[in-house]
């Protein structure tokens, strides 16, 4: 059984160093391309760089693809797998693994973290001027409101990045705002050529430059430093004041994902290298492997990138992935990081389906198009033939004579949303039902369809086909009702926000917290319309998105908030403020829900809970901790204690408010378990500013019940009486790690 308090102590990662990577040997010689970590201290001084001996040594100079110096050592390069493992054996390469291709983990949003105009950490922080973010997407359109310079001061004198220029991106594009932009695709290339794995980039539709053609790149870093853009919105939905969590941060943008292609380990791990070097104070990487698939650290460059940019003063957020409510799906799990799911805000887009009989059922919908104005239609399920491909309604799946002039319900799954929307219009229909299946629950997420549409959760979407079998003459209409604010509850944990538990080390709690992370508005880019497809003409500013992605960037400039306010804060810190402040309880005062099942939601949904900011600037106590604490934890997991019943752990706060305070324990011990924590009351003064306690967890075995999850939860708490409440949540599983 893993007994363990987690308190934002990601204690990881040095160990990979020293690990070989195992190669399997085949006759195929293609080329493939290869990350090779070196000991930068065993080059021989005959070489007067890395670069000169790597290329002496270990591949012709056409075969290497980037060289990195900063937070790894080593190089990358295309070379046939028996070269690979050649070098391998090498006495100076520490480990070789192969490039990976990654996904992208696809308002009021601001005021709903407790940001307010001319109050708190916006007005202390100064809208986090001059704090630089890096932002590993797809690019940027430069040309948005979100990105404006003026009234900025001049760009810090720290930066060292360069503006690069390509199609359609030219030096002036960078400015006081967006004050660096950079281009990763060797990676990418390498990966295109003969017998890899992905086609070439097309030049039609994306640009050999920083420029996004996706416009998820836009959209997250606007989300993050965006500034005020008025009278924005997404085909009049959401209307209202856009801009970022941290407007005045300067953004710098490191195109290492490429449109309908991926992004690659080679070109993240350069770019983490780069942003480094060029001087960012926060990275903000929405990018997972995906399918609760996490590589081992030392074996993950974005796990690798991130710890040498932790161990540097950068602070890391991440995407938690969409693959919820599965558990176990969470990925990007190194404890540096911070590992972001998404919540939803008190917005939505509500619509409703009205069936014949009168019922009325309740969805949300982003079609912005011309109405069907109360008007009755037939209403038809393709997926009563019992072929898969027609109720997904697949490309050429529909068959024109039966959907046509009818609103036709589609499931959710195997296909974008959005590009059912299509299928069917093209078909001939003039609305869609878009109906979830049991896995995705009651979780609603809205798209800008090109036709009527109404997405409807699994309860309702039952209903609606329900309706079809036992009706003779079936008929529906779709009302789409716009934006409505105020919504009750929120948060509530995204269905489809990856969940824990951590499959690499359940001893760390992933996700570390959530954000806001549903029907988000944000900057766009006019190289592609709001559904993404092709076909889609349209042109709009501003965007809603949905996904892990979205709530990433906004922890992004929420530190980049807190470093404003708090120069002297390490990465550490700033994750402490943040998690220990954060708030579990939604709008109503009640516990946090789950969207897929309606019930009550545990900390491998959320974490520490909604990033509160109103909270994090003044979180009373911090748990602090250094390389040494990473290091330390990486030589412990390589251990298995035999099953321990009672665990002791030592915690250290240090005090960044009231010089003279107290500070009293307050413990929820989670069912069949014992919880002790000495001493009890923490008494600072203006000579002691950090202390130690024990907090000793056992489990009595006899009367412990897990939940469905596999573990039962509970907290501890620090407060001084006054404003300060700082929660650390509990977590008692036996869970193995994978």
């Amino acid at each position: 059984m893993a007994t363990f308090l987690s308190s934002f102590l990601p204690l990881l990662f040095l160990l990979f160093i020293y690990s070989n990577f195992p190669i399997s040997f085949c006759s195929d010689q293609t080329v493939k391309t290869f990350i090779f970590r070196v000991d930068s201290q065993s080059k021989p001084s005959i070489f007067t760089t890395h670069y000169h001996w790597y290329t002496s040594e270990f591949a012709e100079p056409t075969r290497i693809l980037h060289i990195y110096d900063t937070v790894f050592h080593g190089f990358s390069a295309s070379v046939t797998e028996t070269h690979a493992a050649s070098l391998s054996n090498h006495p100076s390469v520490l480990a070789v693994f192969e490039d990976r291709r990654r996904e992208l983990h696809t308002t009021r949003s601001p005021q709903f973290l407790g940001l307010r105009n001319q109050h708190g950490l916006w007005s202390d922080s100064d809208y986090g001027s001059d704090v630089i973010i890096g932002v590993f997407d797809t690019g940027i359109w430069p040309e948005r409101r979100s990105f404006s310079d003026t009234n900025l001061g001049p760009v810090p004198a720290r930066w060292k990045g360069v503006c690069q220029t390509g199609a359609k991106f030219v030096a002036k594009n960078c400015n006081r705002k967006l004050i660096g932009a950079r281009v990763f695709s060797k990676g990418h290339e390498a990966a295109a050529g003969p017998g890899g794995p992905i086609a070439g980039i097309n030049e039609t539709i994306e640009f050999m430059s920083p420029r996004d053609a996706d416009g998820h790149g836009t959209h997250t870093a606007s989300t993050a430093a965006g500034r005020h853009a008025f009278r924005a919105s997404m085909g009049g939905y959401a209307a209202g004041i856009a801009k970022g969590v941290a407007p005045k941060a300067r953004l710098a943008v490191y195109k290492v994902c490429w449109k309908n292609s991926g992004c690659f380990d080679s070109d993240i791990l350069a770019a983490f290298d780069a942003a480094v070097n060029d001087g960012v104070n926060v990275i903000s990487i929405s990018i997972g492997g995906g399918e609760g698939i996490s590589s081992p650290y030392y074996l993950d460059p974005i796990a690798i990138g991130a710890y040498g940019a932790v161990s540097r003063g950068v602070f890391v957020s991440s995407s938690a992935g969409n693959d919820g409510p599965n558990l176990m799906s969470v990925t990007n799990l190194a404890p540096w990081l911070v590992t972001v799911g998404a919540g939803t805000i008190d917005r939505n887009f509500p619509a409703d389906v009205i069936l014949g009989d009168g019922r009325r059922l309740n969805g949300v919908s982003l079609y912005s198009g011309e109405q069907l104005k109360g008007k009755m239609y037939p209403l038809v399920y393709p997926g009563k033939s019992g072929v898969l491909s027609a109720s997904l309604c697949m490309e050429n799946s529909l068959d024109p004579n039966v959907v046509k002039g009818k609103i036709v319900i589609c499931d959710r799954g195997n296909s974008p949303r959005v590009a059912k929307g299509l299928v069917v219009k093209n078909s001939g229909g003039v609305g869609m039902i878009l109906a979830n299946g049991v896995s995705n629950g009651e979780g609603l997420v809205g798209d800008a369809h090109l036709l009527p549409a109404c997405a409807l959760g699994s309860d309702e979407g039952d209903a609606v086909k329900s309706y079809v079998s036992s009706s003779a003459n079936p008929t529906a209409t779709i009302d789409i009702k716009g934006t409505v604010i105020g919504i009750k509850p929120a948060p509530v944990v995204a269905s489809f926000s990856a969940r824990g538990p951590n499959g690499l080390n359940p001893e760390i709690l992933k996700p570390d917290l959530i954000a806001p992370g549903v029907n988000i508005l944000a900057a766009w880019t006019d190289a592609v319309g709001p559904t993404g497809l092709d076909s889609d003409q349209r042109k709009t500013e501003f965007n809603i998105l949905s996904g892990t992605s979205m709530a990433c960037p906004h922890v992004s400039g929420a530190a980049a908030l807190l470093k404003s306010a708090h120069p002297d804060w390490s990465p550490a810190a700033i994750r402490s403020a943040m998690m220990t402040t954060a708030t579990i309880t939604d709008n109503k005062n009640q516990p946090m829900i789950d969207e897929a099942t309606g019930n009550r939601s545990t900390p491998y949904d959320f974490g520490a809970g909604l990033l509160n900011l109103d909270r994090a600037m003044d979180p009373g106590l911090i748990y602090d901790i250094t390389n040494n604490d990473y290091e330390n934890f990486l030589c412990a997991i390589g251990y298995n204690p035999k099953d321990p019943t009672s665990k002791t752990f030592i915690r250290t706060v240090t005090n960044l408010g009231q010089t003279n305070a107290v500070y009293v324990a307050k413990i929820e011990a989670p069912k069949g378990v014992t919880v002790t924590v000495k001493p009890v009351k923490l008494v600072f003064t203006p000579a002691v500013k950090k202390m130690s306690f024990l907090v000793t967890i056992t489990a009595d075995s006899k009367h412990l019940v897990l939940d469905d999850a596999g573990a039962v939860f509970g907290s501890l708490s620090w407060t001084d009486g006054n404003n300060h409440v700082v929660r650390s949540p509990i977590v008692v599983t036996q869970l193995d790690p994978l």
